[in-house]
């Protein structure tokens, strides 16, 4: 398969036309190897099955991850001295502990949830080599291991900083074990959407978070210290991750209406993965509690049955409609159908169920934008004082903007919005111009993340004291 960066080539080219001299020149660099290592790695033969490219693990007492972390001293050739091997405590070197502990994480998960040793599900050998090049700009899966760049600190931080893009390069190794699908055109987007779902997963399931809690960002960790975005892509919201003078505007699309078709890219592998990513982000939050347990396995058992290395956005969409029904029955078969109708991908109604979909089915509602306008009130609680503030979704922190974003674009909003409020509870009050949306909800129907959003926005605004009556 094709080496898999983490950093798309649109966002390298972005950089290397920004103007700003020093971080051009970093990013034709970077691109320049990312370049040289994709020519050198489409020489070689495939890495599938049992034709392992390192050595089997040893003969382990207890099952855990075979981890060596290796440190390349600027330079670019893998794997480059050993510095940290499994059981070995932790260094003065945060880089090599972080690919250390992810790629424990990683490990974990895939152990824990689905019962898979590792990539290859015979126990292959974690291999990591941290600071590869001078200040490169990216982290692949090399298709034996895994390549750090140390990033140019000054748009992209040190590329193991991110546990869900640790998470995501090695869900490449998954694949090339199993689908081996494509890295081209819309099978490229289901290698790079697999990844992303399995590179969230890891962070979920490390922090134990329910879909709730989660962020469903890629590469949040990443951007550093004045770029103007939230990551790399998000999930819940695919074009939203970033809009930076330097990096351009997040070109993922959401809806299959806005499938972008182009030979850049390796068929926009990077950009056309939003689609399915709001699938799943969608069948995960709609299914509730932690995402690995029930959206993750109908995902993993996808890619481990019937699957062809050129699957495309509806063949891959049916076998997750029929894993979710071996698996789980009609509750969550209906849900992930669901899930690609809103997309634009499949139809709404299962093929055993009969008659149009539900009249009081919510509708998959579009996304804000930048100028769409909001207001936010908090009323009730024993001093009955409303606090309100109208503000432009461009105008928020970049992390609250997207969190607004997630939140209008969420078509069980108006049903949480029905839950009943408490005697001298607050009660909370969102309005959106664009898209339109008015609705009340009961601070027990927040989840802790979303009642603090809702609080920091709030926190500048004016009391509003009731008006006597009569």
């Amino acid at each position: 398969m094709d080496r898999c960066t983490i950093i798309p080539p649109h966002m390298l080219d972005a950089l290397a036309t920004s103007g700003d001299p020093e971080l051009a020149a970093r990013a034709r660099e970077s691109r320049a190897i990312d370049e040289r290592l994709l020519r050198a790695r489409r020489g070689r033969p495939e890495a599938r099955g049992d034709e392992t490219p390192i050595p089997p693990s040893e003969d382990r007492e207890t099952p855990g991850p075979n981890r060596s972390i290796h440190d390349a001293k600027g330079e670019q050739d893998l794997p480059g001295e050993v510095v940290r091997k499994e059981g070995e405590p932790a260094t003065q070197d945060v880089a090599v502990n972080e690919a250390y502990d992810g790629l424990g994480a990683t490990w974990e998960l895939w152990a824990n949830a689905y019962g898979r040793d590792s990539l290859d599900g015979k126990g292959l050998p974690l291999v990591a080599t941290v600071h590869y090049g001078k200040d490169y700009d990216n982290a692949f899966w090399e298709g034996a291991q895994m390549v750090f760049g140390d990033g140019d600190g000054v748009i992209f931080n040190r590329f193991t900083a991110s546990l869900d893009v640790i998470g995501h390069e090695l869900a490449h190794g998954i694949t090339q074990y199993t689908s081996g699908l494509n890295y081209q055109g819309q099978s490229g987007a289901l290698n790079e959407h697999v990844s992303d779902v399995f590179g969230v997963l890891v962070t979920q399931h490390h922090l134990d978070q329910s879909a709730d809690e989660a962020d469903w960002l890629i590469g949040a960790d990443l951007l550093a210290e004045g770029v103007k975005g939230v990551a790399l892509r998000s999930m819940a919201a695919p074009g939203t991750a970033y809009d930076d003078p330097r990096l351009g505007k997040d070109p993922q699309p959401a809806h299959m209406d806005d499938f972008v078709v182009t030979s850049a890219d390796n068929g926009g592998v990077h950009i056309n993965s939003g689609i399915p990513n709001r699938a799943f982000y969608l069948a995960a939050t709609a299914i509730g509690g932690r995402a690995w347990e029930v959206a993750g396995q109908v995902w993993v058992d996808t890619i481990l049955g019937d699957i062809r290395a050129d699957c495309d956005f509806e063949r891959f969409a049916a076998l997750t409609i029929q894993a979710a029904q071996a698996r789980y029955g009609a509750w969550v078969t209906d849900i992930v159908t669901d899930a690609w109708a809103q997309v634009g991908i499949g139809s709404s109604q299962r093929p055993d169920r009969p008659g149009p979909a539900q009249e009081d089915e919510p509708p998959s509602r579009p996304l804000p934008t930048h100028d769409s306008e909001l207001t936010l009130t908090r009323s009730g609680g024993f001093a009955g004082l409303t606090r309100r503030r109208t503000v432009t979704l461009g105008d928020l922190p970049e992390q609250d903007a997207h969190a607004f974003t997630t939140l209008i674009a969420n078509k069980d909003l108006a049903a949480v919005s029905r839950a009943p409020a408490v005697p001298d509870g607050f009660c909370y009050g969102l309005e959106c111009d664009r898209p339109p949306i008015n609705v009340q909800i009961g601070e027990p129907a927040l989840s802790a993340r979303t009642r603090a959003l809702f609080e920091r926005t709030l926190a500048d605004a004016e009391p509003e004291h009731p008006q006597p009556e009569g």
